[in-house]
């Protein structure tokens, strides 16, 4: 096996000086390193600084470069001018480029067998930074060409067609499940990052857990990251959600005959979809690439990621802001690469806290810069009641502190207003849908439809009743 060829290299560097417009046509494919020589590095290397410096590219200008940095060797240089051109120079640049992958893959098979023989480290930490140095390898290696004007409106053109011959023409994405969701965004789209934010005890994961179990009765898979429950207790609120049955009473086993019955249809069901969860605790970004391309690769029905949450996914950066810009960039590039749509849940600060409208704002996302740069969707949880339940509270408390008894004119409700707010969406409107929360059953459901239910039931109870 053939890991570098010299004649390949002289000849690609001689067509260059014969011809610098080729220049651009390696430089797209090469990079310095490519070169298995060093004298050939420094050559590509100072044929990039005068194409920089848009100088021209010939034997005067590089021979007065290298003389420069003490890097010109006269025997070697004029090896290179004596060797003919090469012709189909990207065919043989890929070529080169191919045997320089190679090499550094043998270069990390032996940095493995060093790392595990003589660093003292667990074993989980080494297999991550191989996977990192891997994925560096991958991408350094990938050079994707431009595609002209032709193939992107033929391309476009069978999007269109595709999107025209579904029943639905609301949801050209991923069915939410959710009418007046589907409405603003389309379904979410193929390569999509939707974040999902909110302050604590807003309803984040059941959202999302939701948003999970609509999809999956489309026999669509979901795989699901919980780096702060396990997966037990998911799967206990998607059962609640799933048949609406006290959240409570399903953890206490307080189930009557017919939430038996209930529950164990719903079990049946549920244990047949392709729904995956992992709750590995301590799981960093490439860890989490590393296993949705190996769940894509076995299961393509995966068609949704959620993400339980963003700032719990462990980094080596030890800057936050960098850490962030790093995991939320990498979740939109996996995004693309997979083309499902990513929900990661995000915290938000605590600044909101103290302003009289305590809506969710893009300026309340911890380490909002990149979050925001990178995502398609936006969508904050804002439910009045939650702050209402709090003043109410601490009346009560700071009264009984003094001695007093006061009267809170405040009721917990059982189904409470819930405003889903979509700050940003790259390629559709922003604006406010309306639902209602179910606390027992920690579940969404549009606030329209369930009106419109309630009506008609009442209309027919109207219409059933007896005359007295």
């Amino acid at each position: 096996m053939n890991l570098y060829n010299l004649d390949i290299e002289r000849g690609i560097l001689s067509a260059i000086l014969f011809d610098g417009k080729v220049y651009e046509d390696v430089a797209a494919i090469l990079t310095p390193k490519d070169f298995y020589l060093p004298f050939h590095q420094a050559v590509f290397e100072t044929m990039e600084e005068l194409y920089k410096k848009d100088l021209p590219i010939d034997e005067v200008f590089l021979k007065d470069e290298l003389s420069k940095k003490n890097k010109f060797d006269e025997e070697l240089f004029f090896e290179i001018l004596g060797t003919a051109p090469i012709e189909a120079v990207e065919a043989y640049a890929r070529e080169l480029k191919d045997m320089a992958t190679k090499r550094e893959l043998i270069h990390l098979s032996n940095e493995i067998k060093k790392m595990v023989l003589e660093e003292d480290k667990r074993a989980i930490e080494e297999v991550e930074a191989i996977q990192s140095k891997l994925f560096s390898i991958a991408t350094s290696n990938l050079s994707g060409d431009f595609k002209n004007s032709r193939k992107i409106m033929n391309d476009t053109l069978e999007f269109i067609k595709k999107q025209a011959a579904k029943k639905n023409k609301i949801v050209t994405g991923l069915d939410t499940g959710f009418s007046e969701l589907n409405r603003m965004t389309s379904g979410f789209g193929e390569g999509d990052l939707i974040i999902l934010a909110a302050r604590p005890s807003m309803g984040k994961t059941a959202l999302a857990l939701n948003i999970g179990l609509n999809v999956l009765k489309q026999n669509k898979g979901v795989a699901i990251f919980s780096l702060e429950m396990p997966a037990e207790q998911l799967m206990l609120r998607m059962l609640s959600a799933a048949g609406r049955i006290p959240l409570q009473d399903i953890r206490k086993g307080n189930l009557s005959s017919e939430d038996w019955s209930k529950l164990s249809v719903i079990a049946d069901d549920l244990a047949e979809k392709p729904l995956f969860v992992d709750d590995e605790g301590n799981i960093n970004i490439h860890t989490i690439r590393a296993k949705l391309r190996k769940l894509k690769a076995q299961n393509p029905e995966l068609s949704l990621a959620i993400i339980d949450y963003l700032q719990l996914i462990a980094s080596d950066q030890r800057e936050r802001h960098l850490a962030i810009a790093e995991i939320s960039r990498s979740l939109k590039l996996l995004a693309r690469e997979l083309e499902i749509p990513i929900i990661a849940l995000s915290q938000l600060n605590r600044a909101l806290e103290s302003r009289p409208n305590k809506r969710p704002m893009l300026s309340d996302l911890r380490e909002s810069g990149a979050i925001e740069q990178d995502a398609d969707i936006i969508m904050f949880i804002y439910r009045d009641d939650v702050y209402k339940a709090m003043e109410a509270r601490q009346k009560q408390k700071e009264a009984m502190e003094k001695g007093k008894a006061v009267e809170v004119d405040f009721q917990e409700k059982e189904v409470e207003d819930a405003e889903i707010i979509i700050g940003k969406q790259r390629n559709g409107p922003t604006g406010t849908v309306e639902m209602l929360f179910h606390k027992k059953y920690t579940l969404f459901t549009d606030k329209v439809s369930e009106v419109n239910e309630i009506e008609m039931n009442e209309a027919d109870i109207n219409v059933d009743m007896p005359q007295i």
